[in-house]
């Protein structure tokens, strides 16, 4: 009986340790202990499909036959003729579009107009502005242009009507205010001696690149010049009466008016603005 008994136990014994060195290679498995058990349940195994080749050929065959490729031709060749005309169109179009046209306001004449000329003016760029800040619009419009227009380094004539009333009245007579009945705005730009226009034109013009045409031929200033006499102010104060607008006439005994400076007292200078 005890040798029996022995046989069952190392049998057993000899079962358990088979069990034990198989879960070390299947966990997968169900393994019955005499106590325990553990479930290990199978992981499902996903396989994907490989992918489909493109087919190029097929595609095109597709565009060509579907609704949408009917309503644009009856073949591929048309198509693209199609869309090639329909791209130059719109360039055509914007290209006409961003090029300036002669604008015409109530309150100015047209920007373009090769009528008005201003002789003795065929070597340098005349602007007429103002330096009073007293309508502000006005004012940024005449400083914008002299910036563009510097930036250049042409020679450029200021002729402020602000600082001399001659040169309102000039501006006047060659624009034709009084006979028109027209508003002249400022600031009013001549290049060579032929009316270019005003503040709007003069930007588009230099958007463009087309004011880098117009301006050549005119002699340069050099980098960084400035007048020695006014400051780039174009006006002195007249060395006859110091800019008080009278003197003293020692034949006849009396204060006269001076008749060298204009209103303001004030003369151009003469090494600027010979």
């Amino acid at each position: 009986m005890d040798h029996n008994h022995h046989r069952d136990n190392e049998f057993e014994h000899q079962e358990i340790q088979k069990a034990k060195a198989s879960s070390k290679f299947n966990r997968s498995k169900t393994i019955h202990t005499p106590r325990n058990s553990i479930e290990c349940p199978e992981k499902p195994l996903y396989l994907y499909p490989s992918p489909h080749s493109i087919e190029r050929n097929g595609s095109i065959k597709k565009l060509h036959c579907s609704p949408l490729g009917s309503m644009v031709g009856t073949s591929f060749k048309g198509k693209v003729k199609k869309l090639y005309s329909i791209f130059d169109s719109l360039k055509e179009n914007h290209h006409r579009s961003s090029i300036p046209k002669p604008q015409t306001t109530k309150y100015s004449k047209p920007l373009i107009s090769t009528s008005p000329l201003l002789p003795g003016t065929e070597d340098r760029v005349v602007i007429y502005l103002t330096s009073i800040r007293g309508i502000r619009r006005t004012f940024e419009d005449c400083y914008t242009v002299k910036m563009i227009l510097g930036s250049y380094r042409v020679k450029v004539d200021e002729r402020d009507v602000s600082m001399h009333i001659a040169y309102r009245k000039e501006l006047q007579s060659v624009m034709g205010e009084k006979k028109n009945n027209n508003i002249v705005t400022l600031p009013q730009i001549f290049i060579k001696g032929k009316y270019i226009g005003g503040a709007e034109l003069i930007k588009q013009l230099n958007e463009l690149g087309e004011l880098r045409k117009l301006l050549r031929g005119i002699p340069l200033r050099p980098i960084g010049y400035i007048c020695e006499g006014c400051g780039d102010v174009r006006f002195v104060p007249c060395s006859n009466c110091d800019g008080s607008r009278k003197f003293f006439d020692e034949d006849d005994g009396q204060i006269r008016r001076c008749l060298v400076c204009n209103e303001n007292g004030l003369v151009r200078c003469t090494l600027c603005c010979s």
